[in-house]
């Protein structure tokens, strides 16, 4: 626990927050900690000035506490996702020990969910899927410990209405996955009076928000909270996010290496342990969620974030079986002497290209700064070492991946890299504190940029609304004092009248009308 905490929580607010899903969390969550207790914007919150009908509000009524006591800055934004998403490290390890027979292969697979890329950085943002990793495992470990004490059976309807009140849609999808699993596994269980209580418990907070937006909001709360934003993601890309039906297989080969290698043969193990409660529950949790995910039109990488507790807990299994074997038999990976040269030669290769762009990276790319070359430096010897230790048949190469693999995620969390989206557009910091010092704060701001830009809006505390050259012409000669935001290009092609400089940011430039008076 101490480790993910650690992890999660180091340099937490050294990069400002991305576009959308942060963001907008963000303002969000500052419009509740703005206002009173009794005007209910817990209840009914607000995005620039509109109703926000998006998700429920639990996540961002966490950070809005924090924003008030602590208050409102990167830091404060991620922590609540950050500590949630830490502690679903010690509930998978729970999940393990419930299903396996040892404590191994719980370790083993805690280390590997630990050491996962996607759920150590989506778990670090202001999001909703860290939290959401924390509910369901909670939800797996109530249900596992339940056949023992039936009373953990409430848990499992408690973590499930914590998932609606975070995912509306998702929630009602880990009920189905938990049921089923119970259907298969521990028939009994559903006859449970605690389960059904537990359930009611946990739905009751869910359904008086879906009943109270309801009536105040009317039809709308239909069409665009339930439908438009869950419901509709099933059959259409919503926002333009589609993907073909292979879209999450690319996710898993681009970003679960080197676990990959011990997950796509450890389901050999579960096969054979199908008829365990350990190779059921990983049955119906991969592959109901994989197929319902691939299945859905609206693609996002997070979305697969709950597969990987599941693939964790695979991976777990099969390191076990290399950790008690490996040595005594030369090709005991994978169990054939050519999954052994595959993985050695994954290493092998793996570690040497790191090698090679360290250094690249650190003595002949002029522009790039250190942080980056050590985080390559870090995988080369974690990868070079275990290609060593598996030539001599030496089982520790395993604690080195997962020493190497941590280590590396530490120095990649502490550089300006693990949130990457930011490279993709211009710094919103130094514009946005431009437009809090130029503009008043009830003047609407448009821009030359074709898409909104929720963090900009979070840092100006100014809603900037993206317009066409046309639309800023028009909006320029229908208002006495307009306020621009316009890139240089635009500047230059739109020639604006009575055109008066307030302030340039790097390209970015904020104009208004010049006034008579004005010199």
């Amino acid at each position: 626990m101490v480790a993910a905490l650690f992890l999660f929580g180091i340099d937490l607010g050294s990069l400002p927050l991305r576009d959308w899903d942060e963001g907008i969390v963000a303002q969000v969550a500052r419009n509740i900690s703005r206002s009173p207790f009794d005007s209910l914007s817990w209840l009914y919150p607000t995005l620039a000035g509109e109703p926000y009908l998006n998700k429920p509000p639990l996540i961002h009524i966490l950070i809005a506490l924090l924003y008030k006591t602590v208050g409102i800055n990167e830091w404060t934004t991620r922590l609540p996702s950050a500590i949630l998403t830490a502690l679903s490290v010690p509930l998978l390890y729970g999940v393990g020990v419930e299903i396996f027979p040892k404590r191994t292969p719980a370790i083993f697979s805690a280390l590997i969910y630990l050491t996962l890329l996607p759920v150590v950085r989506h778990g670090r943002l202001a999001m909703l899927d860290g939290p959401i990793l924390c509910f369901l495992l909670f939800v797996f470990w109530c249900n596992l410990r339940s056949r023992r004490n039936l009373r953990y059976a409430l848990g499992t309807g408690i973590g499930i209405g914590l998932i609606c009140l975070t995912k509306t849609i998702l929630g009602f999808l880990v009920a189905g996955i938990a049921l089923l699993f119970l259907f298969w596994d521990t028939p009994r269980l559903l006859r449970s009076r605690y389960l059904w209580i537990g359930l009611i418990l946990g739905l009751c907070p869910f359904l008086f928000w879906g009943i109270t937006q309801y009536h105040y909001y009317g039809d709308r709360f239909v069409d665009t909270g339930i439908m438009q934003q869950a419901v509709k993601r099933i059959w259409q890309p919503v926002e333009q996010r589609g993907g073909p039906v292979w879209f999450y297989v690319l996710e898993l080969l681009k970003y679960s290496w080197p676990w990959l290698l011990f997950i796509l043969p450890g389901y050999r193990l579960v096969w054979e342990h199908r008829n365990t409660s350990w190779g059921k529950l990983i049955l119906v949790w991969s592959s109901s969620y994989f197929l319902v995910i691939s299945a859905m039109q609206t693609k996002l990488p997070w979305y697969i974030l709950p597969l990987y507790p599941a693939l964790a807990l695979v991976g777990g299994a099969q390191l076990t079986e290399i950790w008690h074997h490996f040595g005594k038999s030369p090709y005991i990976i994978g169990r054939s002497r050519v999954a052994t040269h595959l993985i050695f030669s994954f290493f092998f290769l793996g570690g040497l290209s790191c090698w090679v762009t360290f250094i690249y990276l650190g003595f002949l790319d002029p522009f790039s700064d250190w942080t980056l070359p050590l985080v390559f430096a870090s995988v080369a010897i974690t990868l070079t070492v275990a290609a060593i230790l598996i030539a001599q048949s030496d089982r520790q190469f395993l604690l080195i991946l997962f020493w190497g693999c941590y280590v590396s995620l530490l120095l990649f969390c502490t550089s300006d890299y693990w949130v990457w989206e930011l490279q993709e557009a211009y710094p919103v910091k130094p514009v946005a504190a431009m437009i809090l010092e130029r503009v008043p704060i009830d003047r609407p701001i448009y821009t030359s940029y074709p898409y909104v830009r929720p963090s900009l809006d979070f840092y100006s505390d100014r809603h900037i609304i993206p317009a066409t050259s046309n639309q800023l012409q028009q909006y320029w000669n229908q208002t006495a004092q307009p306020y621009l935001l316009l890139d240089r290009a635009s500047l230059q092609q739109l020639q604006l009248p009575q055109l008066h400089r307030l302030e340039s940011v790097a390209e970015w430039t904020l104009v208004t009308r010049k006034l008579p008076d004005s010199p």
